[in-house]
C-alpha cells in the first residue's frame, strides 16, 4: 500500500479509503470487522464513517460496529485514521428535533460526544462537515472546532459536499481568526462525473486540502454495468444514483465505448475507474465501500494497477472533463 500526507498536514495515510456504509445496512457486525482487519492487513490505515450511517432508526449503528472493531484492541485504534462526518439530524428518542442537525456551535458539541461514545475512542482524527450550512457562520462554526482541538477531541478539520467558494470561505474565515481550516474535501468525483474539477479540485489545492473521492464507480456505473446487465447482475452493478441511467443512450453509448476500450486491453472497468483517480491532481484516495472481504480484495489490486499515457489519453476522449473555470463556462 502506498501513503500520502493528507493535504497540507504531515498526517500519512493510505492511498485507498475504507467507507464504511455498507456496515450495518449491508453487512453484519461479523463481516464488517473482518473487513476492517483485511484492510489494516492490507495497508489501508484511513477509514471513513458517519455519524448518521446505519440510517433509519439505525442511525449511528455504523459507528458502533467500528467501536465494537476498536474495543478488541491490538493495537486496533491506534492503526487507524478515524474519520467521521456530521450534519443529519441523528434527533432525541428517535424522532427529529430541532438543533439535532447542521453545524450549530450546540449541535457540533453535542455530535462530537455522541460520536465519541460510539466509537468508543476519546478522539477522531479528521472530523467532517457532511454538507454545507447556509444557516450558521463561519466564525461560530471555527469557535465550535477549536473548542473541539483544544479539548483533544478532535484533530483535524475536513468537509464534505461543499462548493469550491465555501472552501475558500471556510478557510479564509479560519485564518482570520487564527485556526488551522479544512485539511480535506470529500466529494463525488470520478470519470464519469467530472464537474469538481472546474471549481472544488482547484480550490482544494490553493488552500491545502486533500482530496476524497466519493463514489468512485458512480453507483456502479464505471464497474462494468453493461457487461453484468448482459450477465443477469445489472441489478445490482448500477443501483443508486445510476439505476437509471444506462436508459439514456448517449450515456449508454459512453459506457459501451469505455467497457470496450478495457476490454481491448484486457483490464476490468471497475480496477481502471480507481486507478484512474488515484492519478488527479490533488486527489489523497477515494474511498471505497466494499460489502465484503473479496469486494475489499479488489480495490485493493486496482490501486495496484498503472495506466498508460495512451489509455488515460483515450479515458479522456471517452469521458471528457469541463475544464478549467471560468474557461468551462465563459470565453
Amino acid at each position: 500500500m502506498k501513503y500520502t500526507q493528507l493535504g497540507r498536514t504531515g498526517l500519512k495515510v493510505s492511498r485507498l479509503v475504507l467507507g464504511t456504509m455498507n456496515f450495518g445496512p449491508q453487512t453484519d457486525e461479523a463481516d464488517s470487522h473482518s473487513i476492517m482487519d483485511a484492510a489494516l492487513d492490507a495497508g489501508i490505515n484511513f477509514f471513513d464513517t458517519a455519524n448518521v450511517y446505519g440510517w433509519g432508526e439505525n442511525k449511528g449503528r455504523t459507528e458502533e460496529i467500528i467501536g465494537t472493531w476498536f474495543a478488541q484492541g491490538g493495537g486496533r485504534r491506534e492503526k487507524t485514521v478515524l474519520a467521521t462526518k456530521m450534519y443529519g439530524n441523528m434527533g432525541t428518542d428517535g424522532e427529529p428535533w430541532p438543533n439535532a442537525d447542521k453545524l450549530s456551535a450546540l449541535n457540533i458539541r453535542r455530535a462530537v460526544d455522541a460520536s465519541l461514545k460510539r466509537l468508543g475512542t476519546d478522539y477522531i482524527d479528521l472530523y467532517q462537515f457532511h454538507h454545507v450550512d447556509r444557516s450558521t457562520p463561519w466564525d461560530e462554526i471555527w469557535q465550535a472546532m477549536d473548542v473541539l482541538i483544544q479539548q483533544g477531541k478532535i484533530v483535524y478539520v475536513g468537509s464534505s459536499n461543499h462548493a469550491g467558494w465555501h472552501i475558500a470561505k471556510a478557510n479564509e474565515t479560519a485564518h482570520r481568526r487564527g485556526s488551522y481550516g479544512l485539511v480535506s474535501e470529500q466529494c463525488l468525483y470520478n470519470l464519469a462525473e467530472r464537474r469538481a474539477e472546474m471549481e472544488v479540485i482547484p480550490a482544494a489545492q490553493d488552500y491545502g486540502l486533500g482530496v476524497i473521492p466519493w463514489s468512485p464507480l458512480h453507483g456502479g456505473l464505471l464497474g462494468g454495468a453493461i457487461r453484468k446487465e448482459g450477465e443477469g447482475g445489472g441489478a445490482r452493478s448500477a443501483s443508486g444514483r445510476s439505476a437509471d441511467a444506462l436508459k439514456n443512450t448517449a450515456v449508454r453509448e459512453q459506457i459501451q465505448a469505455y467497457e470496450d476500450l478495457l476490454d481491448k486491453h484486457g483490464l476490468e472497468p471497475g480496477a481502471v475507474a480507481l486507478a484512474w483517480l488515484l492519478t488527479r491532481p490533488g486527489v489523497t484516495g477515494p474511498i471505497v465501500g466494499p460489502r465484503t472481504a473479496e469486494q475489499l480484495a479488489s480495490a485493493v489490486r486496482a490501486s495496484e494497477l498503472t495506466l498508460s499515457e495512451e489509455l488515460l489519453t483515450s479515458l479522456d476522449e471517452i469521458f471528457p472533463g469541463p475544464g478549467p473555470s471560468p474557461e468551462a463556462f465563459a470565453w
